[in-house]
């Protein structure tokens, strides 16, 4: 389970942050960091560290500030990371796809979501059931949309559609997150890993009883080198999910061409 979520802190606050909302002006010692700032410290120690190393005293520790001084400019991590996770959306690049066919421009969106959780891997982490709603989220929000639109699609079915291809997006993000640490933690890759748990597992599996199971998990094993191959899983699901989303689409243009 995701052990952060986004909207989780004040949200009158958070969205005058988000937006830059002017605020009136308090008593005390003159403001010398910017949000912008304290967002870019929260976000080059979460790349480096994961979201377990963002606290308050460490974003301040880095900006050689007092953590109470943090506080002057957000008012907690919940809000520090909706800011972070607006900033990587709003830096996201957002390929032209126009005039190219529509798989091409969903695939487009899929890479551009990919390469994101690649540079930021602990966004993928983090559970958005209750999105940022910031001018980053917003912008991105209006450009993958732009990917489905024009295809026959409802707005419900829009949306659905393009929820459906990013958590599948961040689900292969996870896998890969999950598949590094493991090799890290074990200190062995997976041919390794196999390698040298292969004795045990030779004394304790009945291959006869799963014949399938072995069957085809070797052949995976031997194409992939290992039980998982992100890449793999990656390029092999975005394609089924583009066929499915290929099977509404086809049925909503049927559906156009039968209207009187």
């Amino acid at each position: 389970m995701p052990s952060e979520r986004s909207g989780a802190g004040d949200p009158a606050r958070t969205l005058e942050l988000l937006w830059r909302t002017p605020v009136a002006a308090k008593h005390g010692p003159r403001q010398g960091l910017s949000i912008d700032a304290v967002v870019a410290a929260a976000t080059e120690l979460a790349d480096a560290r994961g979201l377990a190393a963002v606290t308050m005293r460490a974003v301040a520790q880095a900006l050689g500030v007092a953590p109470m001084t943090l506080y002057t400019y957000v008012p907690g991590k919940a809000e520090l990371l909706d800011l972070m996770l607006d900033a990587a959306y709003a830096a996201m690049p957002r390929t032209d796809t126009t005039g190219q066919p529509w798989r091409d421009r969903v695939r487009a969106v899929a890479e551009e979501n990919r390469a994101l959780f690649q540079a930021h891997p602990w966004a993928a982490s983090v559970s958005t059931g209750r999105p940022t709603l910031g001018p980053g989220l917003m912008a991105k929000y209006e450009h993958e949309l732009s990917a489905l639109d024009g295809l026959g699609l409802d707005d419900v079915e829009l949306d659905a559609c393009l929820t459906y291809l990013l958590n599948f997006v961040q689900a292969c993000a996870r896998a890969a997150i999950d598949a590094r640490a493991a090799q890290q933690d074990s200190a062995l890759d997976d041919q390794q890993w196999w390698a040298a748990n292969a004795p045990l597992l030779a004394r304790v599996f009945d291959e006869r009883a799963y014949p399938l199971a072995v069957r085809v998990g070797s052949a995976a094993g031997a194409a992939h080198g290992s039980a998982l191959d992100p890449d793999h899983a990656y390029e092999f699901g975005l394609a089924r999910v583009l066929d499915g989303l290929a099977v509404l689409i086809e049925q909503r243009a049927g559906q156009a061409d039968r209207r009187p």
